[in-house]
């Protein structure tokens, strides 16, 4: 893919020191993919929090706002042909991402944007709620694709989700055009599953479950479905592979005992995966109210 067609994309996100998950986990595979990509830290961590505490350093968030001004400006910013987001260090970051959205779409309407909730998982918040508010408020409206866990999607929509058919109604209910859910809840035992729904499309990509995977998976999924759309792939297959990459690369990750996703050595798996994924068509919430 020519530089010129891929475009770049704007990828704003947490920054680890060692490790696989955020900025590192997309920046590898967007660039793996073919896209130029401008990566903006939100925090800097020696690594995942998850192998125990370290030192944070968040961007000061006059700084955070005269970065997001200086892309505004920028004399290359008509390279930019998408944003993805994740991981955010306050809620005052979530004005700075929204302001360049708003700024990038009124030079090009064609500009796609993912919003990673990044907010928490089974365990709870693991922002301040005021951030997950403000990613919530601010950043999901604009987005063209949003792609939380079960967890984000239920806090988000303030419904338990124990059924597919309740994370298909909330994910309606939630405004972006596309929803992209992951640990959503597979029919095949011992497996897990990603939920997508669109327009009149709702579609489960099924996986066998691995216990214990490294983390970043989510990172990379978001930043994997992005590049496969972007590309001009149809959801389902765009959905395929994403998944079988993201399946993959745990599967081999976990094989070799790392604690860490092992993307350095599986670039092959990000842009050809072999792995099995079930592919499933659901019923669509609007195609249930019309019977």
């Amino acid at each position: 893919m020519s530089e010129s067609a891929a475009g770049a994309v704007i990828v704003i996100s947490s920054h680890v020191i060692r490790g696989s998950v955020g900025n590192r986990a997309a920046v590898f595979a967007l660039e793996t993919l073919g896209y130029p990509v401008w990566a903006l830290p939100t925090v800097i961590l020696p690594w995942h929090p998850g192998h125990g505490r370290a030192t944070r350093v968040t961007l000061g968030e006059d700084d955070f706002d005269s970065l997001i001004d200086d892309l505004i400006r920028s004399p290359f910013v008509g390279e930019v042909r998408a944003v993805l987001t994740g991981y955010l260090g306050s809620a005052r970051q979530a004005d700075g991402v929204a302001r360049l959205v708003e700024a990038l779409r009124d030079k090009n309407p064609d500009l796609f944007y993912a919003c990673d909730p990044v907010m928490g998982d089974a365990g709870g918040l693991y922002v301040p709620e005021e951030t997950a508010i403000a990613m919530r408020d601010r950043l999901l409206p604009l987005a063209s694709l949003a792609t939380p866990n079960r967890f984000e999607l239920s806090w988000l929509c303030g419904v338990a989700l124990e059924s597919n058919a309740a994370i298909l109604e909330a994910a309606l209910s939630l405004g972006p055009s596309r929803m992209l859910v992951t640990s959503a809840l597979a029919m095949m035992q011992g497996s897990t599953g990603n939920l997508y729904l669109s327009g009149n499309t709702a579609l489960l990509a099924e996986h066998r479950l691995i216990d214990n995977p490294p983390n970043g998976t989510g990172d990379l999924l978001a930043a994997l479905f992005l590049a496969r759309i972007l590309e001009g792939l149809d959801e389902e297959r765009a959905l395929q592979l994403a998944t079988a990459s993201v399946f993959e690369i745990i599967a081999r990750s976990t094989r070799r005992g790392a604690d860490e996703l092992t993307l350095e050595r599986d670039a092959a798996s990000l842009a050809s995966p072999m792995a099995l994924v079930q592919m499933r068509r659901l019923l669509h919430p609007g195609q249930k109210r019309r019977r």
